[in-house]
């Protein structure tokens, strides 16, 4: 059997991406990016107001085993999500 990065449903794509920045963002692989380059953002955590920000991972200067936790992640909550449903059904 050979190997396929293809998508099974191609409607699920959008919600598998937003699930892997998500899972990213909980481990802390997040990097976040400022909008303007003016934004003085030493004091503001402290002041309470964190200028506005555009998240995003830069998946080229992951490791190896860190883009693979995300991945495995993934799976491991499919696959609760799956057994949840066939419970339902069982």
């Amino acid at each position: 059997m050979s190997r396929s990065n293809k998508v099974a449903v191609p409607l699920s794509k959008a919600a598998l991406q937003q699930m892997k920045y998500e899972i990213a963002e909980e481990f802390g692989l997040y990097s976040y990016v400022s909008q303007s380059s003016s934004d003085d953002t030493e004091f503001a955590g402290e002041l309470g107001s964190v200028p506005q920000t555009t998240g995003s991972v830069h998946w080229s200067q992951l490791s190896t085993r860190q883009a693979g936790s995300v991945g495995g992640e993934m799976t491991k909550r499919l696959v609760a999500q799956a057994e949840s449903v066939l419970n339902g059904y069982i």
